[in-house]
């Protein structure tokens, strides 16, 4: 293994842990959400979101981990695009915070996915 197929591993990992984030939010916001909140019992949809939030913690785990590997050896810190991101992880991190204090308050799920794509965007922005 050659130390470009580790970073591309490192990448891989990266990309896994997004497609992960941010596409359960977006299956949850779009699918899950309509068709369960016509239920009587919200329970339901209580235990997915709870499913869920587990795997997203474990997700954000796995894109801090990688995230500062890549922008330490690719010696990032000092991009402003790789700032900003940072930043907005920040923010998505104290919002979640929030909606796990406050799981009612549904702007705080909006704000958090509206988030999240404007950090895959500047992720984007890094790549290329």
């Amino acid at each position: 293994m050659t130390e470009s197929d580790l970073w591309q591993g490192v990448l891989y990992l990266h990309l896994l842990a997004v497609a992960f984030f941010l596409g359960g939010q977006l299956v949850f916001a779009l699918t899950v959400v309509p068709v369960l909140r016509g239920e009587g019992d919200r329970e339901r949809m209580r235990a997915v979101a709870r499913r869920f939030g587990y795997g997203s913690l474990a997700a954000l785990g796995v894109l801090l981990l990688t995230g500062w590997a890549m922008a330490t050896h690719y010696d990032l810190f000092g991009d402003s695009t790789l700032q900003w991101k940072l930043g907005l992880v920040g923010l998505v991190i104290a919002l979640t915070l929030l909606h796990l204090r406050w799981a009612k308050a549904h702007f705080l799920h909006a704000a958090i996915l509206v988030t999240t794509l404007a950090i895959a965007w500047l992720g984007l922005d890094l790549a290329s």
